[in-house]
């Protein structure tokens, strides 16, 4: 993990989650980039392994974060956070627990993060900040919601072709095994439905 100089869209992300209606908005969401620092994840490297306290709540400019966990000592893919969008091992970072997850870079990720510390005291003092955070959580719990649902509903060939019209770009980034086990597919299931859906 190294620090990085890099242009930041955090901004425009936080700004698409909040109500504009207040003169001073755009001095609050300053406040609230200027406690993200820049951080580099190279490939493979982690932002917090499973059993250890999940130091950060990042924003992801660039690359992919994979959410893991170990099932009998396969490694199977819970969650896949993409670029344009925040992501942490939420409960351990909160609450200073282990996590049950490791979450790693597929790709070398460019990250905006902020420690506990600073996240408390924006959640206390800074209105802007709330807004989008409660925007932002009421936001995944129907995204999470949707995908439970779809992985008892729908067919291996259905989530692959939901994923296909949803998140096209997931297909060139991220590799067969990890799109298969996020889909509940296996590896070799996952072939298949490849060369069977155009």
């Amino acid at each position: 993990m190294k620090a990085s100089k890099i242009n930041t869209n955090l901004n425009s992300y936080i700004n698409s989650f909040i109500v504009h209606n207040q003169y001073d908005n755009q001095e609050l969401v300053k406040q609230i980039v200027d406690n993200f620092q820049s951080i580099v994840l190279k490939k493979n490297e982690y932002l917090v392994h499973e059993d250890e306290i999940c130091p950060l709540f990042c924003y992801i400019e660039s690359g992919i974060l994979q959410h893991a966990i170990l099932v009998d000592g396969e490694e199977k893919t819970t969650y896949l956070a993409l670029r344009n969008s925040v992501t942490s091992s939420l409960n351990s970072f909160l609450n200073k627990i282990p996590s049950r997850k490791s979450i790693k870079a597929i790709s070398e990720c460019n990250l905006k993060v902020i420690d506990l510390e600073s996240f408390q005291k924006l959640m206390n003092n800074n209105e802007i900040f709330k807004q989008f955070y409660h925007n932002l959580i009421e936001k995944q719990i129907m995204l999470i919601d949707d995908y439970r649902i779809d992985l008892l509903i729908l067919t291996p060939e259905e989530r692959y072709k939901k994923l296909l019209l949803t998140e096209p770009n997931l297909l060139q980034e991220v590799p067969l095994h990890y799109l298969a086990s996020f889909l509940g597919i296996s590896t070799r299931n996952m072939s298949r439905i490849r060369k069977n859906v155009k």
